[in-house]
């Protein structure tokens, strides 16, 4: 009888930890909410961003990527935004997708434009900047060299 209560005694231990800890994470994450923005934009290229991803202005985060999609008329991939509502872009704001360091993830990089008028939301950044495909850069580097002395052969 005594194994039982102590097993039981337990299990309700482990499941307030566990309704605690989803609570709490519940509590911090980033859920969509009114105050923002939704916005998209089309680049050429992806490669490491991800949902969830940061979008960032002047190094400071004020939005994250909520979906992407490839666009079949134009075959470009299209990344949804949700950005902080407090921010008004100008609408010939630029978007690049840029790469935290040699091994860090890829976030984008808003830049604002000089217009006086504001991106609406549900509007779209039309000047963008894809990612850069790190190692097709550095094999290019490398084999481009080819034979660049002017001795005859």
């Amino acid at each position: 009888m005594r194994e039982n209560f102590v097993e039981t005694l337990v299990g309700v231990i482990v499941i307030a930890i566990s309704v605690f800890f989803i609570a709490y994470g519940y509590s911090v994450t980033d859920t969509q909410s009114s105050d923002n923005i939704n916005i998209s934009a089309d680049f050429e290229r992806i490669d490491g961003l991800t949902i969830g991803s940061d979008v960032r202005l002047s190094g400071v985060k004020i939005g994250t990527v909520t979906g992407t999609e490839l666009d079949k008329e134009s075959f470009s991939a299209r990344v949804n935004m949700s950005l902080d509502s407090s921010i008004e872009l100008p609408d010939d704001s630029s978007a690049k997708i840029t790469s935290e360091g040699l091994l860090g993830g890829n976030y984008i990089s808003v830049v604002p434009g000089g217009s006086d008028m504001a991106l609406e939301p549900g509007g779209e950044i039309m000047f963008t900047q894809g990612s850069v495909d790190l190692m097709s850069l550095i094999s290019q580097a490398m084999f481009s060299t080819g034979n660049s002395s002017n001795e005859p052969q």
